[in-house]
């Protein structure tokens, strides 16, 4: 049947799935050398951001996804200095990590320069510290930055892709992850977006597999809404290079110097409850 085309839908065919938000216009369309990326004006949701036909990050929602992708592995760290962003184009996450005082260096690496600058237009908010000068942004692939770099260079790296398949495919990798582990300090945690754990159990089972095999010690997913993705539910899984993630730093979360709309202590620490069916699932 015909969309209405005042709406965007993404449609997910191999989980007989779709979701819609209402639209008032288009705001800008363009392929860059990487993908299609467009923006949306919507009535409720604020600005949409759709890659290759994906809903990427909204004006009204954002800042789950981005509370939860920085600052539970910020507070699971004892110290962390030095932070590495892989993806993160919209740079909700960069502004995120960058509200830790103790924080002294992001360097931030995408592939696509044209996400970063059109979201300094159309969403503005999340580029607010984009101009800090802890910060660093470099448009070239991240894969070969984590290859590339020495030993001992970063004490948490976050990996803000979009899903694993295209330029992304290879951040899910064990490969990849060895070289997270070679790069990591004493301490080092690793999180990245781990898709939906009611659709998507195969690629964090696989996840889990390739991190393992990659030499971290320890792993755990958190868990949290996020309306605009696919099942409305989420989740980020963490690994620790070195010791186990049995806890995080509690009181600093409880009296964080910083304002934030979703996270704070008793969440992340709720965020770690696993449904009955996830760790079975991940040993059948």
């Amino acid at each position: 049947m015909p969309l209405d085309e005042s709406w965007f839908t993404e449609i997910c065919e191999t989980d007989g799935s779709a979701f819609s938000l209402k639209i008032k216009q288009k705001l800008h369309e363009e392929q860059s050398e990487f993908q299609k990326i467009e923006i949306f004006e919507t009535e409720k949701f604020g600005n949409l951001m759709v890659i290759d036909g994906c809903t990427m990050v909204s004006t009204r929602d954002n800042f789950v996804y981005h509370e939860m992708m920085s600052h539970p592995v910020l507070y699971a760290h004892p110290a962390p200095k030095r932070v590495l962003i892989i993806g993160g184009g919209d740079c909700g996450t960069l502004r995120e990590v960058l509200k830790h005082p103790e924080v002294e260096l992001v360097h931030q690496i995408d592939i696509d320069e044209r996400v970063t600058r059109l979201s300094e237009i159309y969403f503005s908010e999340l580029c607010e510290s984009n101009d800090d000068p802890r910060a660093e942004l470099m448009f070239i692939d991240g894969i070969k930055w984590v290859n590339d770099a020495a030993e001992d260079s970063y004490d948490i790296i976050i990996i803000d892709s979009t899903d694993p398949v295209g330029p992304a495919e290879g951040l899910f990798s064990r490969k990849f992850y060895s070289q997270c582990f070679r790069i990591l300090g004493e301490n080092g945690l690793v999180a990245q977006q781990s898709e939906s754990p009611l659709l998507h159990m195969d690629i964090i089972k696989g996840m889990y597999q390739e991190i393992q095999e990659a030499g971290f010690i320890d792993t755990a997913t958190l868990f949290f809404p996020q309306c605009i993705y696919p099942s409305g539910w989420w989740s980020a899984t963490m690994a620790c290079k070195d010791n186990a993630l049995s806890g995080f730093r509690q009181e600093d979360a409880e009296n964080k110097p910083f304002e934030t709309q979703y996270y704070n202590a008793s969440v992340h620490q709720a965020a770690l409850s696993a449904p009955e069916f996830f760790y079975p699932k991940l040993t059948e």
